[in-house]
């Protein structure tokens, strides 16, 4: 049988971003991936279809599996024939063990390869505005573990040399011991007024951060409860955080939000709320699929050329109709014939994307808003590909004003299984601050996901951000408080109608 590899993959410091493109490719390529506590569990998203997961995380003394399981783990997976992902976080050289990963590896007669990841000791301290160097303050750094072997007779670390020999220390996993470690600096000579910072879960939106001195920071640290997983910065170069603290200062930086579009819509959404500073957690209420039966969108495709209108109420519309018109042998040039119309610059982008020429786009993003530019319909003959459940005021108001009109369902919108008591347990702890809907039906879905009993909680513990009126008029019916609605209905404006009330609510 053939032997398998093992990757050694720095998974990088925790924010998604920081993956290598090298990591992310075997990611997406392994037959297993086998992660720590703090590997991203988002990187997950990106396995291949059927590959095998495996968590092997130690968190406080708590060992999913010891290292020496861990090792066999790799080398009888690996003998199996299958390529592994070894996530590590950061980087698996530096205080990641994967140095004695890789000797069992070999002493098995096993292939690997290590790939190097952004390491959290100067990923951490440079997203709290810390340069672990600076040309007028230190040329010199030093990684040291908080956290020895717990079976070495004794400390193989020369303080003396540590204390006063190195510019800037950075101290992994040893918030612990930082009542020992700031004593033995102090007692070799570094000055009890050098400035210290400690880091929890840098470059994550939990991230936090606090400074003090050598002398003051162990009575911090205690008094804010300060826990792992924490990085200790020491130096000067602490003093840089004031002027150049970017990541903390960002518009939403801290701000938990609940995503509920479709997850495959999701994305470009919450990668935007991210990169303002927020904590997002993705809670799909809708999912999109094929109608149950094509008959009537192919029928009305064979026809297309017969109509005046071809109106898109949405992105999707515009994806399942290019999907069945791909797996029906057409292209869109079979669409020649009528104009066409979209509900929004989004729904118009995907659309002239593919070639197609919109020639209508509404000011207003609604149903509304097309009836109202669309002009006189009487005796004209118009197409509607949308979901197969949906407001029927476009419809109903084009065949009043004398068109003849085909609404044919192009796709369902159904609701997908949710962690629900995972999302219900943060709500009622307080760990997510605001809900967001970009459409009525997201509304919907997401009050039906949670029984009677458990919504008062729901509504009590979340202010709700609405893309627009219509959808705003549900979310008020359901009970929620509708902190913030944009006067434009696209993700863009809803993102910044959110900043726009976090920016008040400081004021």
């Amino acid at each position: 049988m053939k032997k398998g590899k093992v990757y050694l993959i720095g998974a990088g410091p925790g924010d998604l971003g920081l993956i290598t493109v090298r990591g992310l490719d075997l990611i997406k390529s392994c037959d297993i991936i086998i992660y720590d506590y703090l590997a991203n569990p988002r990187l997950l998203d990106f396995v291949k279809p059927g590959a095998e997961i495996i968590y092997v995380g130690k968190k406080g003394g708590d060992h999913t599996l010891p290292q020496d399981k861990i090792n066999e783990l790799l080398v009888r997976k690996a003998a199996e024939g299958k390529n592994i992902a070894r996530l590590k976080g950061g980087d698996p050289y530096v205080f990641g063990r994967g140095g004695e990963e890789a000797e069992e590896l070999i002493e098995a007669g096993l292939a690997f390869e290590v790939v190097p990841g952004v390491t959290s000791g100067v990923a951490g301290p440079a997203y709290a505005g810390i340069p672990v160097t600076h040309r007028s303050a230190t040329s010199s750094l030093a990684f040291i573990t908080g956290h020895e072997d717990p079976d070495k007779e004794e400390s193989s670390l020369q303080w003396d040399k540590i204390a006063t020999g190195v510019g800037t220390l950075v101290f992994y996993m040893g918030v612990k011991n930082l009542p020992m470690i700031t004593a033995n600096l102090i007692r070799h000579g570094r000055s009890p007024q050098t400035p210290v910072a400690l880091v929890r879960w840098g470059t994550t939106p939990q991230q936090q951060t606090w400074v003090g001195t050598l002398e003051t920071i162990s009575a911090i640290a205690e008094r804010e409860k300060v826990a792992p997983p924490t990085l200790i910065v020491v130096g000067e170069v602490v003093n840089f955080r004031e002027k150049l603290n970017w990541f903390e200062n960002r518009p939403l930086f801290g701000r938990r939000i609940i995503v509920t579009r479709a997850r495959a819509q999701a994305s470009d959404f919450s990668q935007k709320l991210e990169e303002l500073g927020a904590s997002v957690h993705e809670f799909p209420t809708i999912e999109t699929k094929d109608p149950e039966s094509w008959a009537p969108f192919d029928a009305a495709m064979a026809r297309c050329g017969t109509y005046d209108w071809l109106i898109f109420t949405s992105v999707n519309g515009v994806g399942y109709l290019l999907k069945r018109l791909k797996e029906t042998g057409r292209d869109i040039r079979d669409l020649a014939g009528p104009r066409i119309c979209a509900i929004g610059k989004k729904t118009a982008e995907a659309a002239e994307a593919v070639g197609m020429r919109v020639t209508l786009v509404p000011e207003e993003f609604r149903a509304e808003g097309i009836l109202e530019v669309i002009g006189d319909v009487k005796g004209k003959k118009v197409l509607i590909p949308r979901a197969l459940e949906a407001r029927e005021i476009l419809p109903e108001e084009l065949t009043k004003r004398g068109a003849l009109v085909d609404v044919v369902p192009a796709y369902r919108t159904m609701r997908p299984a949710g962690k629900k008591e995972e999302m219900l347990k943060l709500i009622r702890e307080g760990g997510l601050d605001m809900v967001t809907f970009t459409s009525s039906s997201t509304v919907t879905n997401f009050t039906a996901m949670f029984e009677p009993s458990e919504l008062p909680d729901v509504i009590k513990n979340l202010t709700a951000a609405s893309i627009g009126p219509i959808t705003t008029e549900t979310a008020l019916k359901a009970g929620f408080t509708v902190s913030a609605m944009p006067k434009v209905y696209t993700i863009d404006a809803l993102i910044g109608s959110i900043v726009e009330f976090y920016e008040r609510q400081k004021s």
